[in-house]
């Protein structure tokens, strides 16, 4: 059963392979199939550990969030934060990105 947020998941796994490399975005495509559950999940989790001890060498922050957009595919409960935290995100990075530019536009002018 596909529910709106699944939907709404997928929609933003589309857009994010559209920007991202090619080779990523084959292999965020594979990693997206039904059938790579048993692979999605515990590389989820990974990613999740690797976001908490981002101290560390190596880790970063970045896997973080990734590990929690893997793990909402198959996690019901947690589609419904991922997908508001994605929108919320990208509204923040936009107005980010509109008020540097246009703060850029006003000291060159």
């Amino acid at each position: 059963m596909r529910t709106k947020s699944h939907a709404r998941l997928n929609r933003q796994f589309d857009r994010l392979q559209r920007r991202v490399p090619e080779f990523a975005a084959g292999w965020l495509e594979r990693v997206r199939r039904p059938e790579a559950r048993w692979v999605r999940i515990p590389l989820g989790i990974l990613l999740v550990l690797g976001g908490i001890f981002s101290f560390l060498p190596v880790l970063g922050i970045w896997m973080l969030p990734l590990g929690l957009l893997l793990l909402a595919l198959d996690l019901v409960f947690l589609q419904g934060p991922v997908n508001h935290a994605i929108v919320r995100g990208t509204r923040k990075w936009s107005t980010w990105q509109r008020a540097r530019r246009d703060k850029k536009a006003r000291t060159s002018n």
